[in-house]
C-alpha cells in the first residue's frame, strides 16, 4: 500500500483549488538544523484543558524540552506552572501573550491546544515566526481557515501536525490498510458516532471578568461579547463565536477517520444535516442533536455522522468511534485505538487489534528530519476533516440540503452558505489575506 500521508498530501492539492500551485517558495526564515544530540524547544499555547495532555505529552520524551506554558488567564496559568515544578523539579516560563512566545527566537515549536477559535491565526502567526505546530483539533475554526494554513506551511516551510492521535495509532493503520486491501469488499458508507455524555449547562448570564483574564486576548479574533462564564473555559465549545458543536469537538477524531478509511482526499458533493435541541433549556447555540449525511456520487462513497448527548444505545459496542460498511463485511472502531471486523452474512468475527501510538513523537520526529512527509496528520487532512464538520454545520445553520463544489471549494449559487465558510475577524486579530 502506498504511504498514506503522501496519498492524501499529493492527491488532495491535485484535486482541489489552484491555490496551492501558486504558493511562495519555502521560505526567507530559516529552517533550524538539529543534530542527534539537539533538544527540540517547545512552548505549549493554551494549559487549561487538552493542554495539560500537551504539557506530560512532549515532556515524556527525551529530546525535548518544555520551554514555557502560555495562557491568557494568569490564574491558570501560574497552577499550571506550579504543578510543572512539583512534578518535574523545576520551573519552566510563563506568558500571557502568544505574541511574546513568537518573538522568542529560541523556541522551535509550539503547541497549540487554545479554543478553536484561535487554532487557525496561532498557527500562521507560528509559520510566520518561524515555528514549528502543533495544533489541536479542529485545526481551523472555520472551513476557509483550512486553506491559509496549508498555504502558510507551505509558504514557510513549515512542520505543521493536526492533533488528531489515532492518525498515529498502530491499530487504526492497521485498520485502514484492511481496508484498502478488500478485507470487508468494496467499502461505501462510513459512519460516524459520537454519543458522549453532556449535561444541561444552565445559564449563568454576563459579569465582570475576574482578575488575572486577559479577555481581550483570549477573544481574540471572535466577536467581543459581555464576559460570561458560559464560555470560560470550556462551555466555549457550544457556542459558535468559539466552538463547532461536538461534530467539531470530539467529531474531528471521527470525521478524520471516516475520510481516511473510505480513501476520499476531496470534499463531499452533497450535505444535509438536521438536529437541534430537545432536552435543556441552557445557553448551548451549537445542536445537542446532529445527524449529518455526505455525498460522493462520483466516488461512490457515502458519510453518515450522528452526535447524540445523553442516554443512548452503542452501536455494536461503539459509541465514540466509527463504522465501516462493505460488500463483504463492516468494520466497528471503538475510540482512537482499537477496531473489530464481522465478515459475510453470518457476521464472522475477523481480524481485530488494540494498539496506540505516540502523535507527539510524531511531530518532533518530522521537526528533526525536516521531512513534513512523515507526517501522520498533516495540513492537507487537518483542512479535510475539519471541512467535513463545517460542511456539515453550515447545512445545519441554513436548514436546506446544499450542494458543494470540491474544486472551487464554494457552495453552488448560494451566497448565505458561502457567507458562512469564514467570519468576521477584530483587528488586530485578523486573518492575513495572504499568508
Amino acid at each position: 500500500m502506498e504511504n498514506s500521508n503522501q496519498f492524501s498530501r499529493r492527491n488532495f492539492i491535485k484535486n482541489t483549488t489552484g491555490v496551492a500551485v501558486a504558493l511562495s517558495l519555502p521560505t526567507i526564515i530559516p529552517a533550524t538544523a538539529f543534530g542527534a544530540n539537539d533538544r527540540v524547544r517547545v512552548a505549549v499555547l493554551g494549559v487549561n484543558g487538552r493542554g495539560k495532555n500537551h504539557i506530560s505529552g512532549f515532556s515524556s520524551l527525551k529530546n525535548v524540552e518544555l520551554a514555557c506554558l502560555c495562557d491568557p488567564d494568569n490564574a491558570v496559568l501560574q497552577t499550571r506552572a506550579k504543578e510543572y515544578e512539583a512534578k518535574y523539579g523545576k520551573k519552566i516560563g510563563t506568558e500571557v501573550d502568544l505574541r511574546k512566545v513568537y518573538e522568542d527566537k529560541s523556541i522551535d515549536a509550539v503547541s497549540i491546544a487554545t479554543p478553536n477559535h484561535w487554532h487557525a491565526l496561532a498557527t500562521i502567526w507560528a509559520c510566520q515566526a518561524g515555528k514549528d505546530v502543533y495544533v489541536e483539533k479542529p485545526g481551523s475554526h472555520n472551513f476557509a481557515e483550512g486553506r491559509k494554513i496549508i498555504e502558510a506551511a507551505t509558504k514557510y516551510n513549515r512542520i505543521v501536525q493536526h492533533g488528531v492521535q489515532l492518525r498515529s495509532s498502530e491499530a487504526m493503520k492497521e485498520a485502514v490498510k484492511h481496508l484498502r486491501d478488500g478485507l470487508i469488499g468494496n467499502v461505501y458508507m462510513a459512519r460516524g458516532l459520537v454519543f458522549k455524555w453532556r449535561p444541561d449547562l444552565g445559564n449563568k448570564g454576563t459579569e465582570p471578568v475576574p482578575e488575572g483574564l486577559n479577555y481581550d486576548l483570549w477573544t481574540g479574533p471572535a466577536e467581543l461579547k459581555p464576559f460570561s462564564k458560559n464560555y470560560v473555559h470550556y462551555n466555549w465549545h457550544w457556542h459558535w463565536n468559539y466552538g463547532n458543536g461536538d461534530i467539531g469537538n470530539q467529531g474531528i477524531h471521527e470525521t478524520d477517520l471516516c475520510m481516511w478509511g473510505l480513501g476520499v482526499d476531496t470534499f463531499p458533493e452533497k450535505i444535509t444535516s438536521a438536529g437541534g435541541k430537545f432536552l435543556w433549556d441552557d445557553c448551548q447555540e451549537t445542536p445537542e442533536i446532529l445527524s449529518s449525511t455526505y455525498i460522493y456520487p462520483k466516488e461512490k462513497k457515502i458519510i453518515e455522522f450522528e452526535v447524540r448527548p445523553w442516554m443512548t444505545n452503542l452501536e455494536d459496542g461503539a459509541g465514540i468511534g466509527n463504522i465501516f460498511y462493505g460488500s463483504e463485511g463492516y468494520m466497528v472502531v471503538k475510540g482512537y485505538d482499537h477496531y473489530e471486523t464481522f465478515l459475510g452474512r453470518d457476521r464472522k468475527p475477523g481480524p481485530t487489534r488494540k494498539a496506540g501510538g505516540d502523535h507527539f513523537k510524531n511531530f518532533i520526529d518530522a521537526v528533526v528530519s525536516r521531512d513534513a512527509s512523515t507526517l501522520n496528520g498533516p495540513p492537507e487532512t487537518l483542512h479535510l476533516s475539519s471541512g467535513l464538520a463545517h460542511l456539515g454545520n453550515i447545512a445545519y445553520r441554513t436548514g436546506r440540503a446544499l450542494t458543494f463544489d470540491p474544486k472551487a471549494e464554494k457552495f453552488v449559487n448560494d451566497k448565505e452558505a458561502n457567507a458562512m465558510l469564514s467570519r468576521k475577524y477584530r483587528a488586530p486579530y485578523s486573518l492575513p489575506d495572504k499568508v
